[in-house]
C-alpha cells in the first residue's frame, strides 16, 4: 500500500478517536450536572481507556518478527513522533515534572531542559545513524558494530544487562504511577491497583509488540494532551482571565511572588517556623549526647507503652505508642543516622519560604554555587541519558528510511514541546491557588480533597496538614505535599468539575501505561532476541522468537509489579537514576561507535563497565535510601546526577582500551562508514 494512502488512512482512524473521545467528556460532563455518581464518572473515564487499549492490542497482534520487533519498519515519521512523545511522557512527566517544579521552583527547571536537550543529541547523534543499521535492538547494534558476526559476544551480554536494569528501574517508576492513579480513582488498596493497571500494559504488548504499542501510543498521547491542556487553561482563565497558560506564566509568577512575600512576613507563618527550628536544636542535642541520648530514649518509650496499659487507656493510643516504640532506632548507629536526616528535615522546614523564581538559592555564595553545579550536573545527566535510553532509540527503528527517523525526531520535539512548555504554567497556577485558597483557611474548613489523598498511603500519607501551634488557622509551613500529586489533585485544588479530575486521571494512566509498555518490550526483546535468538538459540523460529519474547514479557512485568507495590521511592528520583546508569553504560559506546572507527570490541567492553561501574558505586556510596551518605559526595554533587562521573570515565575508559589493542578489521571500518554516509 503506497505510503500517502496509509497515512490518510492513519488521520481519518485517529481523527474519529479524537471526536469520540470529546464526545465522551461532553457526556460525561452532562452526566455530572444531572447528578450522576462522581465514582462512577471515574469508573468509566478508567475503563473505557483501558478497554480501547486492550482493543488496540487485540486489532495488531501478530507473530511476525518485524512487525513485532519494529512494526513493519513503516510507521510515518508524524506517527512515530507522537508515539515517542507518549513513550517518553511517562509517569514522571505527567505526574511529577509538575510536582517537581511545584516543590524546586527555579531548580526543577533542570528536568525540562535536560530532557529536551537530549532529542537534540538524539536527532543528531544517534536516530538516523540507527535506522540505517537495520537491527532490532539497541543491544544488537553495538554487537554488530562492535564484535561483526560474534552473536555471542561480551559487547552484547553487557548491553543487555544496562538495557534490562535501565530499563527495570524505569518501569517500576511507571507502575507506581499506575498504581497511584487506580487507587485513587477505584478505591482499591494501592497493590492491587498496580496489578490492575498491569493488566492493560500486558493485553497491548503481549499480544502485538511494537506494532500494538505503536498504535496505542498515538492513541495515548491524544488522551495525554486533551487532559493536561483543560485544566491548566481552566486554572489559568480563573487567576489571570488569559486562557493561554503559555501566555499568562509571567503574570501569574508576579502575583505568586507577591504572595510569597506575604507569607514570609506572616507572624503565624514565623512562629511554625520557631517550632521546627527548636525541634531541629532538641536532635542536635539528642546527636551530641549519643550513645546515652538513644537509651533514655528507648527506656522512655518503652515506659510509656507499660504505662498506657496499666491505666486502661484506649487502644488507639497504646498501639500508637506501640508504633512509636517498633520504629524507635535499634541501635544507636540507626539513631545516629535517623536524627541526622530528622534535624536535616526540620532545619529546612525553618526555613524562610525562597522565590519559586530564584535561581539556586543558598544561605552562602558556596550553597548557591553547589545547586547551580548540581542544576548544571542533572541536565547533562538527563541530556546524555535521553539519548541512550534504549526503549526510545529503538523507536527510530520503525520508521521505513533515515530521512525518515530524521523528521521523526522534529515531530517528537514538537509534540513534547506542547506539554513541557506548559508544565511550568501548572505548577505556578496550582502553588498560587494553594497559597491563595489553602493557607489561612480554618482547620475545620479543610477542603475534602486534603482527607481523599492523605487517606491514599497510611503509612507514608501523600498530603499532611498539622496545626503545629494550636492557632486553628492553615500556615504554609504546616502543609507537606508529595509532588507526585500535584498534577492529579489538581481539578480538586482548583475547584474543577470532577469529570475533570477523571480526564486527569485518564490522561495519567496513558502517560504511565504507554511508557511501561515499551519499556517491558525492550527488555523481553532484549532478553528473547539477544541472549536467546543470538546466543544461546541461533536456529529458533520466528514464531518460537516471538513466544519466548511474549513469556519474557510477562514475567519481567510481574516481578516490576512486585517491586513498585514496594514503593521504593518517588517516581522523578527513580526515573533519573535510570538516566543516569543510562548514559554512563550505553552513551560513550553509541557515540563513539558512530563517529569513531577506531574504537574496538574491547574498548566498548572496557567502557561500558568502568561508566557503569563508576555511576553504581557513587550512588551506593551518597544515597542514603541505599545506605550511603551525602558527605561522600564527589564535589558536592547529588546521586541522581552520578552519571557526570560514569560518562566521562566510559569516555575515556573506550579510547585508551582502544588505542592500546589491535585496530578494528576493515569489514567494522566499512561498515562505520556505510552508517555514517548521508
Amino acid at each position: 500500500m503506497p505510503n500517502s494512502t496509509f497515512f490518510i488512512r492513519l488521520v481519518r482512524y485517529y481523527g474519529w478517536y479524537t471526536l469520540g473521545f470529546i464526545a465522551l467528556l461532553a457526556v460525561l460532563s452532562i452526566l455530572e450536572n444531572e447528578g450522576f455518581p462522581r465514582a462512577w464518572i471515574g469508573y468509566m473515564f478508567m475503563f473505557s481507556t483501558i478497554v480501547l487499549y486492550a482493543g488496540i492490542g487485540v486489532l495488531s497482534r501478530t507473530s511476525d518478527v518485524s512487525e513485532y520487533y519494529v512494526a513493519g519498519r513503516r510507521v510515518p515519521p508524524m506517527f512515530n513522533g507522537m508515539a515517542t512523545a507518549a513513550d517518553w511522557m511517562s509517569a514522571a512527566s505527567f505526574i511529577s515534572l509538575a510536582g517537581g517544579l511545584y516543590v524546586l521552583g527555579f531548580d526543577g527547571l533542570a528536568y525540562i531542559l535536560g530532557w529536551t536537550g537530549g532529542f537534540c543529541l538524539v536527532a543528531l547523534l544517534i536516530a538516523p545513524y540507527l535506522n540505517k543499521f537495520g537491527q532490532y535492538t539497541i543491544p544488537d547494534f553495538l554487537a554488530v558494530r562492535y564484535c561483526g558476526s560474534n552473536n555471542g559476544s561480551m559487547v552484547r551480554v553487557l548491553a543487555v544487562m544496562a538495557t534490562v536494569l535501565v530499563s527495570f528501574t524505569y518501569v517500576v517508576a511507571q507502575i507506581y504511577g499506575v498504581g497511584l492513579i487506580t487507587s485513587r480513582f477505584t478505591g482499591v488498596d494501592f497493590s492491587v491497583g498496580i496489578f490492575l493497571g498491569l493488566a492493560s500494559i500486558l493485553v497491548c504488548s503481549f499480544l502485538g509488540g511494537m506494532r500494538a504499542i505503536t498504535w496505542t501510543q498515538v492513541a495515548q498521547y491524544i488522551i495525554m494532551i486533551i487532559a493536561y491542556m483543560i485544566p491548566v487553561v481552566w486554572l489559568s482563565a480563573k487567576h489571570t482571565s488569559v486562557p493561554i497558560p503559555q501566555v499568562a506564566y509571567g503574570s501569574a509568577l508576579a502575583k505568586l511572588s507577591e504572595r510569597e512575600k506575604a507569607l514570609n512576613l506572616d507572624p503565624g507563618e514565623r512562629q511554625v517556623r520557631t517550632i521546627f527550628l527548636e525541634r531541629a536544636r532538641q536532635y542536635e542535642e539528642k546527636l551530641k549526647a549519643l550513645p546515652k541520648s538513644w537509651e533514655d530514649g528507648l527506656q522512655d518509650a518503652q515506659w510509656h507503652v507499660d504505662s498506657l496499659k496499666r491505666s486502661n487507656a484506649t487502644l488507639i493510643e497504646i498501639k500508637a505508642a506501640g508504633r512509636a516504640l517498633a520504629s524507635y532506632p535499634k541501635d544507636p548507629n540507626e539513631a545516629r543516622r535517623k536524627w541526622t536526616e530528622a534535624r536535616a528535615y526540620n532545619l529546612a522546614r525553618s526555613e524562610p519560604l525562597v522565590a519559586h523564581e530564584e535561581p539556586f538559592p543558598g544561605k552562602t555564595k558556596e550553597a548557591s554555587d553547589n545547586k547551580r553545579n548540581n542544576f548544571l550536573a542533572l541536565v547533562l545527566c538527563l541530556m546524555m541519558g535521553t539519548a541512550a535510553l534504549p526503549h526510545i532509540l529503538v523507536r527510530f527503528y520503525t520508521t521505513p528510511t533515515v530521512k525518515a527517523a530524521r523528521r521523526s525526531v522534529f515531530w517528537s520535539l514538537f509534540f513534547i514541546m506542547l506539554l513541557y512548555i506548559t508544565v511550568p504554567a501548572l505548577a505556578v497556577l496550582v502553588k498560587y491557588d494553594i497559597y491563595t485558597s489553602l493557607v489561612g483557611t480554618s482547620f475545620l474548613k479543610l477542603p475534602s480533597w486534603v482527607s481523599y489523598w492523605a487517606s491514599i498511603d497510611k503509612i507514608n500519607p501523600l498530603v499532611t496538614i498539622t496545626d503545629m501551634n494550636r492557632d486553628g488557622i492553615v500556615q504554609l509551613a504546616e502543609i507537606v505535599m508529595d509532588g507526585d500529586i500535584v498534577v492529579l489533585a489538581t481539578p480538586e485544588i482548583a475547584g474543577l468539575p470532577y469529570v475533570i479530575s477523571g480526564l486527569i486521571a485518564a490522561g495519567g494512566l496513558a502517560a504511565a501505561l504507554s511508557t511501561a509498555d515499551g519499556l517491558l518490550l525492550t527488555i523481553s526483546n532484549a532478553l528473547s532476541h539477544d541472549i536467546y535468538y543470538k546466543t544461546v538459540d541461533p536456529k529458533a523460529s520466528s514464531q518460537k522468537r516471538v513466544t519466548i519474547s511474549k513469556l519474557l514479557l510477562l514475567v519481567v512485568a510481574l516481578v516490576a509489579a512486585y517491586a513498585a507495590s514496594l514503593k521504593p521511592g518517588d517516581i522523578l528520583s527513580m526515573v533519573g537514576a535510570a538516566f543516569s546508569l543510562a548514559s554512563s553504560a550505553l552513551f560513550p559506546a553509541l557515540v563513539l561507535g558512530v563517529f569513531w572507527k577506531r574504537a574496538n570490541q574491547q574498548g566498548a567492553i572496557a567502557g561500558m563497565l568502568t561508566g557503569f561501574t563508576i555511576c553504581v558505586y557513587y550512588m551506593v556510596r551518597t544515597y542514603p535510601a541505599l545506605g550511603g551518605s551525602s558527605l561522600n559526595q564527589w564535589f558536592g554533587i547529588a546521586p541522581i546526577s552520578a552519571g557526570v562521573f560514569g560518562v566521562p570515565a566510559g569516555f575515556a575508559a573506550i579510547a585508551l582500551v582502544s588505542l592500546l589493542t589491535r585496530a578494528p578489521d576493515q569489514r567494522t571500518s566499512a561498515l562505520v562508514d556505510h552508517i555514517r554516509t548521508p
